[in-house]
């Protein structure tokens, strides 16, 4: 595996944008043969720009073979709990915004569950003016930290009052602590809301339920490890990873990335949240 040359620039953002946002993040990559790649739900929203293109391809797996759907190249997305594939095309020069979990209804009126799986234009969330501005700051910028620059800007221009609710960023402290809660009861038991309203209020801000939210945790968790085993066996990353047993582990796996752990160790690429698109998996 041989990973192409590419310039990539990343920083956390100065407060208070820190406490909605992980990361902001610019690449830049020299032309490579086009492909495709399935992207892994990561368990956070995005803001993406296609700068090499003002457009956004998506492909969908169907009976009569690969339907390519489009939508414009600078787009919002929730929470994602299914895979997506894209060509390589799309990702020649990018830039965007790694929120944390629920950060995005700090810049959009809408509730995070209605951005869940959806790739949202940027221009039906912020006004359109605003994202052409954001657009040409980027192509104009010298250098990928000025491109962050601009990004910072945009997102403190866009900026809501507000803050998340208090019940919500405990639960997902905890569910991000080392030794984080998997069950519902393990923070209702503590907070002053009743289990129903709770799920009620962390569905809408980060996007799933925080059953889901935290076999998002697990799925990555098992991700992150995959991408760097060597010689480790399937069924020890399943039990290190929490799962009941392998067969627990292969069917989580196959249901947020719609491939079997033997496919996702054959087509690994430089980032572990992409995958070479294999239209048939190996035995």
């Amino acid at each position: 595996m041989r990973p192409w040359p590419m310039l990539f620039a990343h920083r956390r953002p100065a407060p208070p944008l820190d406490c909605f946002v992980e990361l902001l993040w610019a690449c830049r990559g020299e032309p490579r043969p086009r492909g495709l790649e399935r992207v892994l739900p990561m368990g956070a929203p995005q803001l993406v720009v296609n700068l090499t293109e003002d457009e956004t391809r998506t492909y969908r797996e169907t009976a009569g073979g690969l339907v390519c759907s489009t939508t414009a190249g600078s787009i919002l997305t929730g929470i994602t709990t299914r895979a997506q594939i894209i060509d390589t095309d799309e990702q020649a020069y990018t830039a965007g915004v790694a929120f944390r979990p629920g950060g995005t209804t700090a810049f959009a009126a809408l509730p995070g569950v209605e951005l869940t799986d959806v790739d949202a234009p940027l221009d039906a969330v912020w006004s359109p003016r605003a994202v052409t501005r954001l657009r040409q700051r980027m192509l104009e910028a010298p250098t990928l930290e000025s491109m962050l620059d601009a990004l910072e800007v945009a997102l403190c221009e866009t900026l809501r009052p507000g803050r998340r609710h208090p019940a919500v960023a405990f639960a997902l402290d905890r569910f991000a602590a080392p030794d984080g809660m998997a069950r519902v009861s393990d923070v209702t038991d503590v907070i002053a809301l009743s289990p129903k309203r709770f799920i009620e209020r962390f569905r809408a801000e980060v996007g799933v339920t925080p059953k889901r939210y935290c076999r998002l945790l697990r799925f990555q968790a098992a991700v992150t490890r995959a991408h760097r085993m060597n010689g480790e066996a399937w069924a020890d990353l399943a039990a290190a990873c929490g799962y009941f047993d392998q067969a627990h582990f292969i069917h989580d796996f196959r249901e947020f990335s719609g491939m079997t752990p033997g496919a996702y160790e054959a087509g690994r690429t430089p980032f572990q949240n992409h995958v070479t698109f294999l239209q048939s998996e190996p035995a």
